[in-house]
């Protein structure tokens, strides 16, 4: 009888397709490369769910890095507990790196989000996190100034993950700033070979997008075509991709139904998935086989083509501008949530700083 090989496993060991675990969890992690996956991503509100949930593993630390830096500040140390997570997860994944050389095997960590206005302090940012260990991968926004970043930082030799990004366009400007960025770097005589540029489309947030902005406008549509927003958009993106040669490579994220996985199956591309997924998926039934060129039903797409202008927006290569990003809902939305658990994460911290001397210890 043969050993059982996991959908996951099916997908990357008979596509092109690469998986990443969505989180630094040491327990998710270690089923994610069991399974397979070959990178892991974070971000704010991810290293807050991890952080209660292996808070054992993290608490006499946060309290001896307190007690190591007596003048630091709550910002301080909450960045230094960021950066050691990311650093232990880096260190799961450094034998992919060097199996691959560079080219996967990546701990992706992210620029503190706060920064989205702000190219200089982005970019400075990710030249910093991409020196915490040789497998680093560095998120930045895809905002107004996230993209003058991202060329900035891909020159500086950085290997970036565009996130906060959910539209053909704001991929477009990502792969088109890589370029400038690599290009640069190769005209210099600087080497290459080893960086591994991602463009994340968080494919389930424009799904939550759109089904939020018919809600909030009143357009009448059959609410299961939302289901396949992102897709369509992750799908015309990776045409476009493949038809230019962009070296940047698309990564799906934000999973809320099977269908981010079983579509995409095939693509030269990363699906960083949920330990959740992760599972749903092993359990599932659906055949792993190459879908990602299989068009979306021409009518889904016509219909939100038609009735919202904010899918029109995501789907289409110029359906905004650079200076559209920022306003963005999908944008807005994530970027307090983000914002939102990076404070939450600095409370944590606090606690630990400061105890509450109403709450007996």
């Amino acid at each position: 009888m043969s050993a059982y090989i996991s959908n996951l496993h099916q997908t990357v060991s008979t596509t092109a397709t690469d998986y990443w675990n969505d989180s630094c969890s040491i327990e998710e992690l270690t089923y994610a490369i069991e399974n397979g996956a070959v990178g892991a991503t974070t971000n704010p509100t991810i290293v807050v769910s991890v952080l209660k949930k292996e808070l054992e593993l993290w608490k006499d630390r946060i309290t001896q890095i307190i007690r190591e830096n007596a003048t630091a500040s709550e910002v301080e140390i909450t960045w230094q507990l960021i950066e050691e997570m990311a650093i232990r997860g880096a260190n799961m994944l450094k034998p992919a790196y060097d199996k691959y050389k560079g080219k996967k095997g990546r701990l992706s960590i992210q620029t503190n989000p706060a920064f989205y206005r702000n190219p200089q302090a982005i970019c400075d940012h990710a030249v910093h996190c991409g020196k915490l260990a040789p497998n680093m991968q560095v998120k930045v926004p895809v905002t107004k100034a996230g993209i003058w970043a991202i060329e900035e930082a891909t020159y500086q030799g950085i290997s970036l993950n565009a996130t906060v990004s959910f539209t053909v366009p704001q991929a477009i400007a990502v792969a088109e700033a890589v370029e400038r960025g690599l290009n640069r770097r190769i005209k210099e005589g600087k080497p290459v070979e080893e960086m591994s540029p991602v463009c994340t489309i968080m494919i389930g947030r424009t799904d939550d997008w759109m089904k939020a902005v018919t809600k909030r406008d009143g357009i009448e549509i059959d609410p299961a075509i939302l289901d396949w927003a992102g897709i369509a958009t992750f799908k015309n993106a990776y045409r476009i991709f493949q038809e230019r040669g962009y070296r940047a490579r698309l990564l799906a994220a934000a999973y809320r139904h099977l269908g981010h996985w079983s579509e995409l199956i095939g693509g030269d591309i990363i699906l960083t998935i949920p330990y959740e997924w992760q599972l749903k998926i092993n359990e599932s039934n659906i055949e792993v086989k190459e879908r990602i060129n299989d068009p979306v039903n021409p009518a889904y797409i016509e219909e939100m083509l038609k009735k919202i202008p904010d899918f029109k927006m995501a789907y289409e290569e110029k359906g905004m501008t650079i200076d559209q990003f920022d306003s963005y809902g999908a944008t807005v939305r994530t970027l307090r949530g983000f914002i939102g658990s990076y404070h939450e994460l600095q409370g944590v911290v606090r606690d630990y700083m400061l105890p509450n001397p109403d709450v007996k210890a």
